[in-house]
């Protein structure tokens, strides 16, 4: 059963990439162009809108709305890796700071010792 999933998955990919590219919209618009005379032959103004709505609109838009869509996702892609590696370079600044930080700390706490020390060395000589 998972190898006919797997067999309808890759076919609906493959099929949704095929529909979803310029050139199957500019297929789509001539195979709906070539019905476009014998619905303009009726003057009948219901067949002519249904023309543009049923066979042009429908057929022509679908590849253009996938390739619009795909055009979106791979622009929220970019952002979204963009967003990443900013988050990462932060990350990395922010690693940085900390371990200067610490090591700020180590410093000041030996000069504190240091201090410490002096101060007690001058307490003795004044005893």
């Amino acid at each position: 059963m998972k190898s006919l999933e797997a067999i309808n998955r890759k076919i609906a990919l493959k099929i949704t990439s095929a529909v979803g590219t310029m050139w199957c919209a500019y297929v789509f618009m001539a195979i709906a162009l070539i019905s476009l005379p014998n619905a303009l032959k009726t003057h009948d103004t219901i067949v002519i809108v249904s023309w543009v709505a049923q066979t042009f609109l429908q057929l022509v838009l679908l590849s253009i709305i996938m390739v619009g869509q795909d055009v979106q996702s791979s622009r929220t892609q970019e952002i979204i890796n963009e967003t990443h590696f900013a988050s990462l370079s932060e990350f990395e600044l922010a690693k940085e700071a900390r371990a200067i930080a610490q090591q700020e700390l180590r410093e000041l706490k030996e000069i504190s010792r240091e201090v410490h020390q002096v101060l007690r060395d001058i307490e003795g000589r004044i005893k």
